[in-house]
């Protein structure tokens, strides 16, 4: 999801330019996104259900080299 940061008073002036058609459409919209407070906080997470779909490399950690931070080719 792309996440734009707008302020409240900045969003409102650009919804009262909207068509009517583009209104409804946003209300629609809106009305279809989950509510976060729909999500079941009381039953416990389930670790190791993507067991394998990812994978870290070994040197992770190591520190990246100049060359990385000084923006130089290498």
């Amino acid at each position: 999801m792309l996440t734009i940061p707008i302020k409240f008073d900045d969003l409102l002036k650009v919804v009262d330019t909207l068509s009517p058609e583009q209104k409804q459409l946003l209300r629609q919209h809106i009305d279809n996104e989950p509510n976060s407070s729909e999500i079941d906080l009381s039953k416990p997470r389930v670790l190791g259900l993507h067991m394998g779909s990812m994978w870290m490399s070994d040197d992770f950690d190591d520190p990246l080299p100049d060359e990385f931070w000084l923006g130089e080719d290498a």
